[in-house]
């Protein structure tokens, strides 16, 4: 059955950054020309905003400023403003977290990989706002932004899939993303064995899922449990009342009651 012209529609366009795929979907009733102009252009900002942030960022860049940092050609106080200004968040998270979430590479390295792929959706966002644009969804590699709904004249919120980390076929339940307008994943299932836990011990947990009201915090918090284990999932719970669900070594899931509800 095609849809009629006062269907809502789903536009899709995605791009490779940071090592991920990341795919701006966007909904509502326009014709197919307009619809496709407008995704042609909101897609080519938000790549845009990805592309020269991993350009500034990247450790996988000879030339980039982090590069330069850890080869000791740069000192952060000359670093950029953009550099300098996520440094001081992720120390800002580092203490709210008591450590679980470190910006500091076991090797003393400056890596800032933890916080600068929701940072990007975060900047993508708020262009996407001045573009006029309300019902949207911005995945990178998992990590998901959402604003307004997949059906603007119902309002039904746009749902987000949680991968199941021990079949990449499957998902163990798909979260609706309302007031928390943000899902964050972490573990070591994408992008391997790459957060360091607390302690230098095994990480107790295989991947974890973070529902959260901004991007960021979703992101870091679900690195920070990754790390921090246990004690670490209470605090941010109790500290953000964010929602979790973690899935631990041995495939056993330990969920709040939101993602309970959702699975």
């Amino acid at each position: 059955m095609q849809p009629t012209s006062s269907s809502p529609q789903l536009r899709a366009r995605t791009f490779h950054s940071m090592g991920t795929v990341v795919s701006l979907t966007l909904a509502g009733i326009r014709s197919a020309q307009t619809a496709a102009d407008e995704l042609e252009s909101a897609a080519a900002v938000v790549e845009d905003t990805f592309t020269q942030l991993d350009l500034t960022f990247s450790l996988y860049r000879d030339g980039s400023e982090a590069s330069r940092l850890a080869r000791g050609e740069l000192t952060l106080a000359y670093a950029s403003e953009v550099m300098r200004d996520l440094y001081a968040e992720a120390a800002e998270w580092r203490l709210a977290t008591d450590g679980a979430f470190t910006a500091q590479r076991p090797d003393g390295v400056l890596d800032l990989s933890g916080i600068v792929k929701a940072h990007a959706a975060r900047e993508a966002a708020l262009s996407l706002e001045a573009l006029g644009l309300k019902d949207w969804c911005l995945n990178a590699g998992g990590d998901v932004l959402v604003s307004g709904s997949p059906t603007p004249e119902t309002h039904e919120p746009w749902l987000a899939g949680v991968v199941d980390p021990l079949d990449r076929q499957a998902l163990l339940l798909t979260y609706p993303l309302g007031t928390r307008r943000a899902l964050a994943t972490s573990g070591s299932t994408e992008r391997g064995h790459h957060i360091w836990a607390v302690g230098a011990a095994a990480p107790e947990f295989e991947q974890v899922s973070v529902a959260a009201g901004d991007i960021v915090t979703a992101d870091v918090l679900a690195t920070a449990i990754v790390a921090g284990g246990t004690r670490t999932l209470d605090q941010a719970v109790e500290k953000w009342g964010v929602e979790v669900i973690a899935v631990r070594r041995d495939g056993s899931l330990l969920a709040t009651p939101g993602f309970r509800e959702a699975a």
